[in-house]
């Protein structure tokens, strides 16, 4: 069966990312990877990246179980800058070899962005690009902030009830990240957090 790899921040699982998985599900083993980054041994979180990595397997698996498997390879190590430029850098090729992880042929990467294919392309990884979503998880993430800051947004509505869940379980998170400064660099379509870029 052909391996799909969805590459994604997940952050938070939404209903789209729901819908593309199901889709890719109906003929793929799915492996799903959610980016990390780690710095001096612990992941960054920030606006955002607001939910870890187990959050965000604990969301995916609150919709699919174990239909799909969330994996940790897709996780770069500061300083980031090092991973750049795309091809040059012999830090970026150890990230491919991260994600296929003994893949050899019949897979493919997943991605809703052109300018992340076009470099997941560069790097041999078979993507397909599909559609992008009209709800992202950007938009997601900012109506959750200004829920937390007291306004009434229905964030609820974009999220799969079983993710809705979760999120109110943690939503001192939400809440400590809703009032502050993002810091963010985007790099050829792919978000980094400024803390530990250089």
């Amino acid at each position: 069966m052909t391996v799909a790899i969805y590459l994604a921040h997940l952050n938070p699982v939404t209903k789209a990312h729901v819908e593309i998985l199901k889709e890719l599900k109906e003929k793929n083993e799915v492996r799903v990877m959610p980016v990390i980054f780690i710095n001096k041994g612990k992941e960054i979180n920030s606006k955002s990246f607001p939910f870890g990595f187990e959050l965000r397997k604990k969301m995916l698996q609150a919709v699919f179980g174990d239909s799909i498997s969330v994996l940790s390879n897709y996780t770069f190590y500061a300083p980031f800058a090092k991973y750049m430029p795309p091809l040059l850098s012999p830090f970026s090729w150890r990230i491919k070899k991260q994600i296929l992880d003994g893949l050899i042929d019949d897979y493919f990467t997943y991605t809703g962005d052109k300018a992340e294919g076009f470099v997941l392309k560069l790097y041999g990884l078979n993507p397909k690009v599909g559609t992008r979503k009209t709800t992202s998880a950007s938009f997601v993430k900012q109506k959750m902030f200004e829920a937390a800051l007291g306004k009434d947004t229905e964030w609820e509505n974009y999220v799969s009830p079983e993710v809705v869940k979760i999120i109110h379980e943690n939503w001192d998170i939400v809440k400590k990240y809703a009032n502050v400064k993002d810091y963010t660099y985007r790099v050829l379509g792919m978000k980094f957090p400024s803390n530990g870029f250089w």
